[in-house]
C-alpha cells in the first residue's frame, strides 16, 4: 500500500475534516430550528391550552435535542486514512481507465468530460 501514486493521508484527512466541520454546523443548524419550531407549537396553540402529556413530551424533545449529544471532537485512524487513501486511488485509476476505453472506442485520444459522465453511474453502482 506503500504506493508513490497515492493520495496524501494529510490531503484525504484534512478533507474529512471538512467534511466534518460542515456536518456539525449543519446539524446545529438543524436542532436549532427544530428547538424553534417545537417551541412555537407549545406557545402557539389555538386554545392557549396544552394538554400535559403533549408539554411534557414537547420538552423533553427540547432537552433531549442537544443534551443526548456530546460535542466530541471526530478523528480517523492512521490506518483508517491510508485505507481511505487506497480507495480512492483505486476508484480514480478505474474511472480513468473506463473513461479512457469509452474515448478510444470513439477514436479520440483525450479523455473528456462526456466519457467521465457516460462511465459515472456503473462506476458508482460497481463501488
Amino acid at each position: 500500500m506503500e504506493d508513490a501514486n497515492t493520495f496524501d493521508p494529510d490531503l484525504v484527512h484534512a478533507i474529512f475534516k471538512l467534511v466534518w466541520n460542515r456536518r456539525a454546523l449543519e446539524r446545529e443548524r438543524n436542532e436549532g430550528a427544530d428547538g424553534l419550531d417545537i417551541q412555537e407549537k407549545i406557545v402557539l396553540r389555538p386554545n392557549g391550552l396544552v394538554g400535559a402529556r403533549s408539554l411534557v413530551d414537547n420538552c423533553v424533545k427540547l432537552v433531549g435535542a442537544g443534551a443526548s449529544k456530546k460535542n466530541r471532537p471526530t478523528y480517523a485512524n492512521a490506518n483508517a486514512l491510508k485505507l481511505s487513501c487506497e480507495l480512492l486511488r483505486i476508484f480514480v485509476t478505474e474511472a480513468v481507465q473506463r473513461a479512457a476505453t469509452i474515448a478510444e472506442a470513439e477514436g479520440v485520444s483525450k479523455i473528456e468530460a462526456t466519457h467521465l459522465e457516460r462511465i459515472l453511474p456503473q462506476l458508482l453502482l460497481d463501488f
